[in-house]
């Protein structure tokens, strides 16, 4: 596993496909801005393990939060 510090507007790029942004920090909590191509499944971890539990696929789950 890597571990990056970044602060608030710095990115990490992921296979030139995906961009990960610190959008802010408040307290505990950080907002992230990802960046990635229509097919890239991106899911809160949680959300993956009831995914595989319940054999979801990324279709069936609903979109929270896309800008496009």
């Amino acid at each position: 596993m890597l571990i990056l510090s970044r602060k608030i507007g710095e990115e990490i790029v992921i296979s030139d496909q995906v961009r990960v942004r610190v959008a802010g920090i408040q307290g505990n909590r950080v907002k992230l801005a990802v960046s990635a191509p229509e097919q890239v499944a991106i899911l809160r971890g949680e959300i993956q393990g009831q995914r595989h539990e319940f054999n979801l696929e990324p279709e069936s789950l609903a979109l929270v939060g896309v800008c496009e």
